[in-house]
């Protein structure tokens, strides 16, 4: 029987299919293009092949070619039947993943791992920082996760993919100790691997690492093709690690050449966060709020996610509206999330109300407000969901806030709260 690269069986008799579809795997996990075009010849090899359709479907959502994504999951659910029990409900829970049942999905995954630990496909929709873990809405998410990943690494010994993974989890959990070599053993092993790349990125962010992490990303980025999922959001990270070392001029011209809505190449969620974000850190570094950049990315954002329903995305909409906008459909927006929560559809509860107030209120200079409106939600920020270096814009903006409203203490103590992570590059916050 035919296997994939982690020893489960494949329901083909082809040779050429299973080789396809184990190229097209490690393209989807490596973050590199061209997964889509390998399932394609897989299906073209064997078009009864259940799994090739199922992993078509992934990759076609992965690359935002979304009216795709019913058409081959069917095409996978109709030929289910002819497939291993492992294969069968593989497909179902790639069911309820791309059909957005995200909590139905999150659900079936604890009983799918401990049958199938190295179901590795379905593993990597639940373990990023914007996963179904990511995205749960849990407070506890870290905490979770790495019991999750503890309890599979014995299946998986030095695999370099889930190195990468369970480093990167470690490295959100604060345990850089553990992370970066797991990290470093995944990229000496698959030096092209983007994940492992991004694991490494954030690992040098916790640990206020910024000269490593402009160097390795300067590095490593010309290697890597433009149009790979993560290449501007790892262009993303030098921008922020350029910020970080106040070399201004170095991260406007990255982010015009990669993080803005006209140079990104990623996803449309990345694009939107990814933009957003620097922007935001842009003016918290002390530089003039650069209008312009902000209208477009208004424009980007009203076009694109013309309504809520994912949090981290929402934050970053109304973020955008908060700067830029008129306040009217900042207003409107956040009556929608208050709505999707009123009927339990939106996890994170009343965290994004109170950040879009504290936004709005920053943008206005009215930066008393802006604390009384943050404060209280800070340290409920991971229930948004991103990574921890994604979600320091809400703890930078309350500390900027608290410098510009004269409240120095509340600045200093949240400054001593937060994990040592060298300089924070907001403006007037005193060097560690």
């Amino acid at each position: 029987m035919e296997q994939d690269r982690l020893g489960l069986g494949l329901s083909t008799a082809s040779a050429a299919a299973a080789e396809a579809f184990r190229e097209g795997n490690d393209l989807l996990v490596t973050h590199w293009p061209g997964a889509a075009d390998a399932f394609g010849r897989a299906i073209a090899a064997d078009p009864g092949f259940a799994m090739a359709h199922a992993a078509r479907a992934h990759a076609a959502l992965r690359e935002g070619d979304l009216a795709a994504v019913p058409r081959h999951l069917a095409s996978a659910e109709a030929l289910a039947a002819h497939a291993t029990e492992r294969e069968r409900r593989h497909i179902g829970y790639f069911g309820l993943f791309l059909r957005g049942q995200g909590a139905a999905a999150l659900a079936a995954l604890p009983e799918h791992m401990r049958d199938f630990p190295r179901d590795a496909l379905v593993l990597d929709t639940a373990i990023t920082p914007n996963g179904l873990i990511g995205s749960s809405g849990r407070a506890d998410r870290h905490d979770y996760l790495i019991g999750l990943m503890d309890g599979l690494a014995l299946h998986y010994g030095d695999d370099w993919w889930f190195g990468a993974m369970h480093g990167m989890a470690l490295s959100e959990a604060g345990r850089m100790v553990e992370a970066r070599p797991k990290v470093e053993a995944s990229l000496a092993a698959r030096p092209d691997h983007a994940w492992g790349a991004h694991a490494l990125a954030h690992i040098c962010y916790e640990s206020g690492e910024v000269a490593e992490a402009i160097s390795f990303l300067r590095g490593w980025l010309p290697g890597y093709a433009r149009e790979g999922t993560l290449h501007s959001h790892l262009a993303w990270h030098q921008a922020l690690g350029e910020l970080a070392a106040g070399d201004f001029a170095a991260a406007w011209d990255t982010y015009l050449a990669s993080c803005g809505p006209a140079g990104h190449t990623g996803p449309l969620r990345l694009k939107l966060t990814d933009g957003v974000s620097f922007l935001l850190r842009w003016e918290l570094a002390g530089q003039a709020r650069p209008a312009e950049a902000w209208a477009a990315m208004l424009r980007f954002a009203r076009a694109m996610f013309p309504r809520p329903g994912f949090a981290f995305a929402d934050l970053h909409v109304a973020l955008a509206e908060a700067m830029a906008g008129d306040g009217a459909k900042l207003g409107a927006w956040v009556a929608e999330v208050r709505a999707l929560e009123a009927a339990g559809r939106y996890p994170s509860g009343a965290v994004l109300p109170a950040c879009a107030a504290g936004f709005a209120a920053f943008a206005q200079q009215d930066f008393a407000a802006a604390v009384e409106a943050l404060a209280p939600v800070v340290a409920e920020r991971d229930r948004i969901g991103g990574s921890r270096a994604q979600m320091d814009l809400v703890e930078f903006t309350l500390l900027r806030a608290c410098l510009l409203a004269g409240q120095p203490e509340r600045a200093a103590a949240l400054l001593r709260a937060r994990r040592p992570a060298g300089r924070v590059p907001v403006a007037g916050a005193p060097p560690p």
